[in-house]
């Protein structure tokens, strides 16, 4: 009874459904069921999530936000280009990721139909593209100012995209510390900034060459 009369926070609510998630190896199968489990009142999950579904949403973007807080505390982050600043934030972003490893691995696992999972990521998605619009600079813009819309629209979601393809890497990465990972985040932002700059491939030519690599090698 004594934990009721405590005043429960955001914070405390999402903590408690990540070790739910982990503890059980199952999602909750209702609000009332996730609380009752947990000793707070239905109502007060309701000030801050409307749905389970929604819960899991803001873990992911959560995530997100944690990651950019640590990169705005880096006084030197505000000076760097949007490259750097890219690469900046998927090493920060995966840090967390790889602090929060556990829940990751069986939130994206219980969902067998991709579709659920994407669902679970919406918050982020929309997080990280409005990210990657605020850091974009006139190094990479058309000059054309009729087609800068659709050009902004398209690094984002190629950006977003990028984003995926390296959580998948990440997920199936058994390198010690995930240092195969961080190779794959330098290649592929390397290799995706010179598409953007349609610059000599050097850069793509090394990413393929280390994507050819790992799955050979993967097979044996």
């Amino acid at each position: 009874m004594e934990a009721k009369n405590k005043v429960i926070s955001k914070e405390d609510i999402v903590s408690l459904y990540m070790d739910y998630v982990l503890e059980k190896g199952q999602k909750p199968k209702s609000v009332y069921h996730f609380a009752k489990e947990n000793d707070f009142d239905e109502v007060e999950f309701y000030a801050f999530f409307g749905t389970l579904e929604g819960l899991e949403k803001e873990i992911f973007r959560m995530f997100f936000g944690n990651t950019v807080d640590l990169l705005n505390k880096n006084e030197e982050y505000q000076q760097y280009d949007m490259k750097n600043k890219m690469l900046s934030f998927y090493f920060t972003f995966f840090e967390v990721l790889t602090a929060n490893r556990s829940y990751v691995l069986e939130a994206l696992k219980l969902e067998r139909n991709p579709i659920r999972n994407l669902a679970q990521l919406t918050a982020l998605r929309d997080s990280f593209k409005e990210y990657v619009s605020e850091i974009l600079t006139d190094d990479y813009r058309l000059e054309q100012e009729r087609f800068q819309k659709f050009q902004e629209k398209a690094i984002q979601e190629s950006a977003w995209l990028q984003l995926m393809m390296t959580i998948k890497f990440w997920i199936d990465d058994a390198s010690p510390a995930f240092e195969k990972t961080d190779i794959f985040i330098e290649k592929s932002v390397n290799a995706s900034f010179e598409l953007m700059n349609v610059a000599p491939i050097n850069h793509l030519i090394d990413f393929g060459k280390f994507l050819f690599k790992e799955k050979v090698y993967s097979k044996q």
